[in-house]
């Protein structure tokens, strides 16, 4: 785990060397041009995506006026962000956020906090941000819901030492839109049991759009406490995004783990941020991350076919999910 915090550190200095913005006016066009050079000198995916920003530009400057609205101007440059199609893209304002959503909109939603309730009860246990219950078929099901809720070693390992007597543990991650990196690898780490390569990153070196670093590598060190040994089901959903994405794809090299449910969300590309001559600020992707294969995982995560499975509306209409009782399955099965 040291060693891709290390990497984070190094990368987030690194990139942010490279900030040297030029000054622009605090005008409408003003405005439309500082935002266009920054993504163009700093974001990290226009290749992958196909994205002609150059095209982009044309399109849109023609619709800067120094006549319209701060309202007006706003719902411009939005649109034009919204381009690039990442969820990690974004204009704040005092008074707004852009924002792109279509990365989830479009799929199904395979969680219901509802059917949870028919799971989890009221008397399942907390530990920081993992709420976790034994089942009555002696499944474990842990549910994190947030990246961006801390858990500490502690907590981890008192769950997972609570849950040794379960045939396997149902890890769930629907609907968690990320957070910290270092709550990913902490949790991570407590289902390898050596030193794994499950990752590359690389950072902006230049201003061109093809200007990155050598890759460097991500690796995931067992922790020293608790690590679980037998199967542990990930159900995953197309909105479990951004450091839920980077925790997915390191789980796909521990030796136990499955992948349930449906394609994440995405959301592969470190977020930075910079700022307009008006005060508004914008975030965006500034440096890849890659699987241990190098293949990118911006657009997501698909589980293996066998592992593919939506939570049915007859299931649903139960009162029951699809997902978990698949995953139960599956520990059963695994378990004989």
């Amino acid at each position: 785990m040291k060693c891709r915090i290390i990497a984070y550190l190094f990368l987030s200095i690194a990139c942010l060397s490279c900030f040297d913005e030029d000054r622009f006016e605090n005008s409408k066009q003003g405005n439309f041009e500082a935002l266009w050079k920054i993504i163009d000198e700093h974001y990290c995916f226009f290749n992958y995506k196909e994205v002609d920003w150059n095209d982009v530009y044309e399109r849109y400057s023609v619709r800067i006026s120094e006549k319209m609205d701060n309202d007006a101007l706003f719902a411009v440059l939005g649109e034009m962000l919204a381009e690039l199609k990442d969820g990690h893209v974004n204009l704040v304002a005092n008074h707004d956020v852009a924002r792109y959503w279509k990365w989830f909109e479009d799929y199904p939603d395979n969680f219901d906090t509802k059917i949870q309730k028919n799971y989890l009860g009221t008397d399942y246990s907390i530990a920081s941000g993992l709420k976790y219950k034994i089942l009555d078929d002696n499944t474990g099901y842990i549910y994190y819901g947030s990246f961006s809720s801390g858990i500490g070693e502690a907590n981890i390992n008192q769950v997972l030492d609570r849950m040794a007597v379960c045939d396997g543990i149902i890890l769930d991650i629907r609907d968690n839109g990320g957070g910290l990196l270092t709550n990913s690898d902490k949790l991570a780490s407590h289902f390898f049991n050596e030193k794994t390569l499950v990752g590359y990153m690389q950072h902006k070196t230049g201003k061109g759009h093809n200007d990155f670093s050598k890759p460097y590598e991500l690796y995931v060190e067992p922790s020293k406490g608790v690590r679980y040994q037998k199967t542990v089901v990930v159900l995953i959903n197309r909105s479990c995004y951004s450091a839920a994405n980077d925790f997915v794809s390191a789980m796909r090299y521990a030796p136990n783990a499955i992948l349930l449910g449906d394609k994440t969300g995405g959301g592969s590309g470190m977020p930075f941020s910079s700022e307009l001559p008006n005060g508004w600020s914008v975030r965006f992707s500034a440096s890849p991350m890659l699987d241990a294969e190098g293949n990118q995982i911006e657009f997501g995560i698909d589980p293996k076919p066998e592992y593919k499975i939506d939570m049915s509306e007859e299931d649903m209409a139960k009162g029951v999910d699809s997902i978990i009782e698949k995953a139960r399955e599956i520990i059963k099965s695994e378990a004989k």
